[in-house]
């Protein structure tokens, strides 16, 4: 039941990703949303749950902003101390990118965590990487300072392309990036261009994609956003999944599973006051 796996920088990993944005209280639909999730779903315990049910397939490997995140590093201690293992960390810090030498201290302070907390990754934030976007000279101006102090740190580094143009100006240029998140969902959520154009970029990456927000926070059902996501990534680009409870986790994966392998998904029907034939 291990989930196929890809290669980034010499590094294995699952390709569905393990996301944060139920766990952390990014619900991205509402304050109300956010609260409800921090109250129910937020506890050591909830994520253990969902990490256990993620590590049943083999998928171990977790995206999240944890070293800018207050609650992110006794959380990932106690429930790595739990599960007896380590997992694999996909750091997307924020970083100041202002131009001056106390930016950078500051920038290279937080790289550091990330290293300290056991990040194999660190992708840069998008919030923070689109401030060195400049498109009419098609470059990110004083990137390499940030790629260098995550080679420093002995970590991978990377880049979230919520602008789609950072994938085409990195590659261009040629910059210190292993890998990148793209937002990408048949919804177009969140995505600065229409989808047709985001798939093309995604096709033409010099590095293998992380996908993000393939049910458009939760717009379109598991089904027709993974399924949809599967069907027109690469091989070696991943999708990430943000779950509420382990049991979303065990749906999700199995319509994963269905669609790498061309096949329906063997799900229970959705429940109904007044079942018809044609729901099942």
């Amino acid at each position: 039941m291990n989930f196929p796996r890809t290669t980034v920088a010499g590094v294995s990993l699952p390709r569905l990703l393990i996301g944060s944005n139920w766990i952390f209280g990014w619900s991205h639909k509402g304050h109300a949303a956010d609260i409800y999730i921090k109250e129910r779903h937020s506890t050591v315990d909830a994520t253990l749950r969902v990490l256990d049910a993620f590590l049943q397939y083999g998928i171990d490997a977790w995206m999240a902003p944890f070293s800018s995140h207050p609650d992110a590093l006794d959380k990932i201690k106690n429930i790595q101390d739990k599960i007896g293992r380590k997992l694999i960390l996909i750091d997307t810090p924020i970083l100041n990118m202002d131009d001056t030498e106390s930016a950078r201290k500051e920038a290279k302070a937080v790289i550091k965590t990330s290293a300290e907390i056991g990040s194999s990754f660190c992708l840069i934030h998008h919030s923070c990487c689109e401030q060195l976007v400049n498109k009419n000279k098609q470059t990110m101006s004083r990137l390499p300072d940030y790629t260098d102090m995550i080679r420093e740190a002995g970590l991978i580094p990377g880049l979230s392309a919520h602008m789609p143009e950072i994938i085409q100006y990195s590659d261009k240029n040629g910059y210190d990036v292993e890998t990148y998140i793209q937002l990408f969902n048949c919804m177009g959520f969140l995505m600065q261009v229409e989808v047709e154009s985001v798939i093309k970029i995604i096709h033409e990456a010099k590095k293998p994609v992380m996908t993000i927000k393939p049910m458009a926070a939760g717009r379109v059902s598991p089904y027709v956003g993974l399924t949809f996501n599967w069907n027109v990534l690469r091989e070696k680009d991943m999708i990430t999944v943000g779950c509420i409870s382990e049991h979303e986790v065990h749906e999700d994966v199995e319509i994963s599973f269905a669609a790498l392998e061309k096949r329906l998904p063997d799900l229970e029907g959705r429940s109904s006051p007044g079942k018809t034939s044609i729901i099942k």
